[in-house]
């Protein structure tokens, strides 16, 4: 049972984003903004997977993302399909580049990016309707996420890139060079 739970945490890891995403805890919240939740394990896997596993998983998170909102005239696809391919060109090789604390960064790019994308299309949605200091508050928010993204990666990406790293298999290669 360890083995088969071992081998398929990326999988188990994975039912975790929307029960999280719909769960929505009020005690990880800043200015009354969610950190954005599919990046924390997006980012790890697409670093061990790589680029077009990271475009396939972008793609099926904002499929299910998409789902469970409640307007369907907005996507996350973009987004986090884009976000994907960039993680997956940040491979384990390049590790000297990502350390502990960049996980941080890279996430708050990455929500920046999501948010923007985001909000892009609500402005295409309502360009008719001429009410452009509504959106100041999609400002705040957008900033509010970056932040708790940020400060919520480095802890939550280190954590589960580890436990990515044995569920492949790489620790063991690791741990025949050390010895």
């Amino acid at each position: 049972m360890g083995n088969y739970f071992k081998k398929n945490i990326s999988l188990i890891s994975f039912i975790f984003i929307p029960i999280v995403y719909l769960w929505d805890p009020n005690w990880l919240e800043f200015l009354g903004v969610q950190p954005y939740w599919p990046l924390f394990w997006l980012l790890p896997w697409s670093m061990i997977h790589g680029s077009f596993d990271g475009l396939i998983i972008g793609l099926f998170l904002g499929l299910i993302l998409d789902s469970l909102s409640l307007d369907s005239s907005f996507t996350q696809i973009p987004g986090l399909v884009l976000c994907g391919v960039w993680f997956g060109k940040l491979s384990i090789s390049n590790n000297i580049f990502v350390r502990h604390f960049s996980f941080g960064l890279i996430c708050s790019i990455a929500s920046f990016f999501c948010g923007s994308l985001f909000i892009f299309q609500i402005l295409i949605k309502y360009w008719s309707d001429n009410i452009n200091f509504l959106h100041l508050a999609n400002t705040k928010n957008i900033l509010a996420q970056i932040f708790i993204t940020g400060l919520l990666a480095p802890l939550l990406c280190s954590l589960l890139f580890r436990l990515f790293q044995t569920s492949k298999g790489r620790d063991k290669l690791i741990s025949f060079i050390n010895k």
